[in-house]
């Protein structure tokens, strides 16, 4: 390609002014009217600016080394170079920047998103099948802005501090987190919530953890349904432990990981006999279903001080109040560090509100894991 196209696809960014900008946006993708769709989309919010748009993946690689850019949207089918061929390349031209995978919901598609999130990028939208469906979509919009607010936070926030815009930002201390006791009762069930970054972080977990758990795990990420299947079957080739997505009226049994199904609420239930899956499709919760709240609050009056939980990286604040459940009864949570989550929202809400025992960079929480169910407390 000719260092005269390279530079007109590059100076696609005009309109406000760039270095006004709190959140740079690059948006990969072959259709025209896509790219002009995403990109009326993220520039209705005033802090954000689409300062290049791609074609294909070739494109998208040249012009990421020579605009700034913080988040990058990357279709994955595209002439030229796909969107998977694409990522390595462009997270070496710009170690720093985030890319965000976007897709159609089919199978293969959602393959390959989990791939590449395990390849190094951050997140993945479910991308609407035409511009009609998305624009009749606000939740795609407030799903689509708020995750490239989440994935470029912390840099625009120290932006924002550095040039004087908030000095209370500039004087406020990092949150002082109190850690409290882990519960004297031997975990009988591990409960996990994670949401942007969470099946990266989940397979870190479960690579250390391998076939040595014996307790029933219950997972609530935040992905459509396409995308949880998908996710299940790499969890099992990570760890070697069964994990499906959960099954409603299904007996729960230990050395088994159970998967919220996306688009429903997994929640524990008794029968009388002993703990059973229940998915529902009752509301939302903190803008998710599946929600971590509703699977937390269900296991904390099941399994109550024999429970451990953990959150992972993710933005919102969902399984705080399913947190606060499991701690009232008697529990033990864990959550991620600020330092190696994509986005610190739904650890920092459960841990600065004082309802861990740990807060750990993603390394340690395997083993940290492995010595409380052993029924170490240390």
């Amino acid at each position: 390609m000719a260092a005269s196209s390279v530079n007109r696809v590059v100076s696609a960014a005009i309109g406000r002014d760039t270095d006004q900008a709190l959140y740079k946006v690059m948006v990969v993708d072959d259709s025209t009217v896509i790219r002009g769709f995403i990109t009326r989309m993220l520039e209705s919010d005033p802090e954000i600016k689409v300062v290049t748009t791609a074609a294909n993946g070739e494109l998208a690689v040249k012009a990421v080394a020579r605009v700034e850019v913080d988040v990058v949207i990357l279709d994955i089918e595209m002439p030229v170079m796909d969107g998977l061929t694409a990522l390595p390349l462009i997270l070496k031209a710009n170690p720093k920047v985030k890319v965000l995978m976007a897709s159609t919901l089919t199978r293969r598609n959602a393959s390959i998103s989990i791939r590449a999130l395990s390849a190094g990028a951050s997140d993945y939208i479910p991308k609407p099948e035409s511009t009609r469906e998305a624009n009749a979509s606000e939740e795609f919009r407030r799903e689509l802005v708020s995750k490239i607010k989440a994935l470029s936070g912390p840099k625009r926030r120290r932006l924002r501090s550095a040039s004087g815009d908030s000095p209370a930002m500039m004087l406020a201390a990092p949150p002082k987190i109190a850690l409290r006791k882990p519960s004297m009762f031997k975990p009988q069930v591990l409960a996990i919530g994670s949401s942007t970054g969470g099946p990266q972080a989940l397979f870190k977990v479960f690579d250390i953890l391998k076939d040595t758990v014996r307790v029933p795990i219950f997972i609530t990420q935040h992905m459509p349904a396409t995308f949880t299947a998908i996710l299940a079957e790499h969890i099992q080739r990570v760890c070697g432990v069964e994990c499906a997505e959960g099954l409603h009226n299904e007996r729960v049994v230990p050395n088994r990981i159970y998967l919220a199904p996306g688009e429903y609420h997994m929640v524990i239930e008794s029968d009388g006999k002993g703990p059973l899956i229940r998915i529902n499709q009752d509301p939302p919760e903190n803008f998710c279903r599946p929600a971590v709240d509703p699977m937390f609050r269900s296991i904390a009056k099941f399994y109550g001080a024999k429970t451990l939980s953990v959150v992972l990286t993710g933005m919102g604040k969902d399984g705080l109040n399913g947190g606060q459940a499991i701690i009232d009864a008697g529990g033990t949570m864990i959550a991620q560090d600020e330092a190696t989550s994509i986005v610190w929202g739904m650890p920092g809400a459960v841990a600065t509100a004082g309802l861990c025992s740990a807060m750990l960079p993603l390394s340690d929480i395997a083993p940290k894991i492995s010595r409380l169910l052993k029924g170490g407390r240390a």
